[in-house]
């Protein structure tokens, strides 16, 4: 049986919710198959959060991985293209570490491209009417560095790659601050399975930017 494995973090500091893992949470709820999905909600931590993403790829070996995670201030649901191995935080992470200015993965490649079909997960959640587009930075926080881990550490076959939220509506820290209803996050997540889980290889359009 295919697994696809999908997570999301908990809330980060004083925030009272994360979008990511409650949307997370709300797709498990109504998953009827017939893959096997696996899914989990990650701390905010640089050194726990790669560790339960390694626990779980070990326990589960997916075919299929994709993480997600808040982007604050970002209206549209970001498809990541690619994860960097760098870790330079401009803030604690929620054990209160800040490490600046340090791979990832010591010894491992630059970086890596994420192996979902990235533009054509991003065409079809924008189709749904839900605002969406292929990022070309995942930052250097936690979100990044999962997203890096997953690629790293993922068995030979594997796919993986890593999608960043908005605010859900409701939750976000003040009235003008960019958010979608948690319900479309949930299901921006579900198509990103199911394109994920359709194609192997990628739509070959222009996604590039400028700037």
């Amino acid at each position: 049986m295919t697994t696809v494995l999908l997570t999301g973090f908990e809330p980060f500091g004083g925030d009272p919710s994360n979008p990511s893992g409650a949307a997370v949470n709300l797709v498990a709820s109504r998953w009827e198959g017939p893959e096997a999905l696996v899914t989990a909600v990650l701390p905010v931590t640089f050194a726990g959060a790669a560790e339960r993403m390694r626990a779980l790829l070990a326990e589960h070996r997916p075919d299929i991985v994709i993480a997600a995670g808040l982007a604050g201030g970002r209206a549209t649901i970001g498809v990541e293209r690619v994860a960097v191995n760098l870790v330079d935080a401009r803030i604690p992470d929620n054990d209160g570490d800040q490490p600046v200015d340090v791979p990832s993965v010591p010894g491992a490649a630059t970086a890596h491209f994420a192996t979902l079909p990235v533009k054509e997960i991003a065409r079809r959640i924008a189709g749904a009417g839900i605002p969406a587009q292929v990022s070309y930075s995942a930052g250097t926080f936690v979100c990044n560095h999962v997203f890096f881990t997953a690629l790293e550490a993922a068995a030979s076959g594997t796919r993986a790659g890593f999608v960043h939220v908005p605010w859900a509506a409701g939750h976000a820290p003040t009235t003008e601050s960019a958010a979608l209803p948690l319900s479309d996050i949930a299901r921006a997540l579900e198509i990103a399975v199911q394109t994920s889980l359709d194609m192997t290889a990628d739509t070959t359009v222009p996604g590039g930017t400028l700037h």
